[in-house]
Formats: C-alpha cells, sequence, structure tokens
C-alpha cells in the first residue's frame, strides 16, 4: 500500500452535518512491509487482531448514517491499529509506553513481545500517523468552515474481561462506556448519549477507558469542536475475542443514529460547554 491516503476512508455525509463518526480501530489490515516487521508467527498475529481489534465498528457506524435523515461523516482507518494507533501521543507524552503500546506498539496485549527492541517506530509515524492527523484535522477544519462547528464521535469496543495491557483497567466496566474530556464534551452531549444508549444494561463514563479523540490544532483551544468516545463492551453485540457480530449490532446502529440526529437539532456548543476541569 504505498498510497498513504487509502490508509483511510472519508465518507462524505449531508453538507450541513458537524458530526463526525470517526472509527480508528476497526480494521486488521497490515501493509506486507509492515507484517515483516512483527515478529509474531501467523496463528499469534491473528489471535492478537482479535483482541485488539474493535471488530464490526465500521459496519456499525455505516448501519447508522443510513439510518440518518441528515448522513454525518464518517472517517474510517483502514489499517489494523498494529500499523500505528492514531489515537495515541506519537511522543513522550503517551502513557500507554508504559506497556509498549504508544503510537507505534512493541508489546501485544498480553505483553508479549511484538516487534524488537530496535525497530524504528518513527518510519511508521511519519508514513501513516502525520499523513491520518492532518486529515483529520482537514476534515474538522472543513465543518467548522461550512457549519460552524465539529462534533466528533469516536466509535469504539473493548472486551469483556481486561487485557493484561489494560493501565486503568480496575474500575466498572459497563455496556456502553462513555468516554468525555473535560473541555470538549458538553454536558448535553454525554446527557444525549447516555439516553440513546440506555438500553444495552447501562452506562459509564470514563471506565476502564476515558477521554476521546480530538485533533491537536484544537485539543483544549477550541470550544467549537465537541467530541464523545463510545466504547462498547464485546460481548453486547459480538462472540469474544475475535467472532462474529450478533442481533444487537443493530440496535447500536438505531441508538447511534439517534445520537447523531439529536447532535443535529442541538444547540450550538457555546450554549452547553462543561467548563474546564481538574482530575479527569
Amino acid at each position: 500500500m504505498n498510497d498513504v491516503s487509502a490508509s483511510y476512508l472519508i465518507l462524505p455525509g449531508a453538507p450541513d452535518s458537524p458530526v463526525i463518526l470517526h472509527v480508528p480501530h476497526s480494521s486488521r489490515a497490515i501493509p506486507a512491509d509492515v507484517r515483516s516487521g512483527i515478529v509474531l508467527e501467523d496463528a499469534a498475529l491473528e489471535r492478537e487482531l482479535d483482541h485488539i481489534t474493535d471488530a464490526h465498528t465500521a459496519r456499525l457506524a455505516a448501519m447508522a448514517a443510513e439510518r440518518c435523515a441528515t448522513a454525518p461523516w464518517r472517517f474510517v482507518n483502514q489499517l489494523s491499529r498494529l500499523v500505528v494507533d492514531h489515537e495515541r501521543f506519537p511522543d513522550e507524552r503517551e502513557e500507554m509506553l508504559a506497556v509498549g503500546m504508544g503510537a507505534v506498539y512493541m508489546r501485544t496485549t498480553h505483553r508479549a513481545e511484538l516487534r524488537p527492541a530496535d525497530h524504528d517506530g518513527q518510519l511508521l509515524i511519519e508514513r501513516y500517523f502525520h499523513p491520518y492527523a492532518a486529515a483529520m484535522t482537514d476534515a474538522v477544519t472543513e465543518r467548522l468552515d461550512a457549519v460552524g462547528r465539529a462534533v466528533i464521535i469516536d466509535v469504539h469496543s473493548y472486551p469483556t474481561e481486561r487485557l493484561p495491557y489494560e493501565l486503568h483497567g480496575d474500575g466498572p466496566r459497563p455496556p456502553i462506556c462513555l468516554g468525555r474530556d473535560a473541555f470538549h464534551t458538553p454536558a448535553d452531549l454525554l446527557a444525549r448519549a447516555g439516553r440513546a444508549f440506555a438500553g444495552f444494561g447501562g452506562t459509564g463514563v470514563n471506565s476502564p477507558f476515558e477521554g476521546t479523540y480530538v485533533p491537536l490544532k484544537y485539543y483544549a483551544n477550541d470550544a467549537r469542536v465537541s467530541a464523545l468516545m463510545i466504547e462498547i463492551r464485546r460481548d453486547v453485540y459480538m462472540s469474544e475475542p475475535g467472532g462474529p457480530a450478533g442481533p444487537s449490532l443493530d440496535a447500536l446502529a438505531s441508538a447511534l443514529a439517534q445520537l447523531v440526529e439529536e447532535e443535529h437539532r442541538a444547540a450550538p456548543v457555546a450554549d452547553s460547554l462543561v467548563l474546564p476541569t481538574h482530575g479527569d
């Protein structure tokens, strides 16, 4: 895969929609030259992909978009997060470096070796991370220019049982975890998500995963950019660790569509923004 733009898809929505459904971890694809730098045998790599991939989330976002009267935009990663994880900091700010899982993973979900210790991850950062970040930044900028606001809804899933790599996995693991940021997640957006996903056995906030994705250009400095992470516990909708989706995927798509449609009708973020706080 020499065309970096082919490593992600930007699927246009309605011109007046501020919503971007961001799907960063749904793919299992690894280019051959990247695969050669991974030490796992094929069977072990497939098992690791079962654990680390947010399976069926791209399909979920597509199903939700089809059900919206006003279609949201979609930004979908076409490569596995084992190539590069676009939701990590690409430098020493990333706390997951402590377990060898910064932007370029050196260890697996079970803390085994994934890449040799002397692997130069910077090459993957330059090749994939920076172009993806620039394209996502441009997508947000276009929504701001067109509509005056942007709403990033980050679509993820997570395993029912804690995996060894998780730094903060000792807290609650609700069926739906809503990741909020103190600056970028308005209280009304969080409340709307809680209502939309109330029918799946309960929601929680920032446990076991917290925060949400915002391009660094706008992070903590532009209140016109709202963001929310949706983490769906995998037993809610699929066979774990990497099996097929079940019938609940359809209901989840309807819930996500409900959230998107309510966001389309919502007041501008300036009317309902959560003020920055400390301690998250």
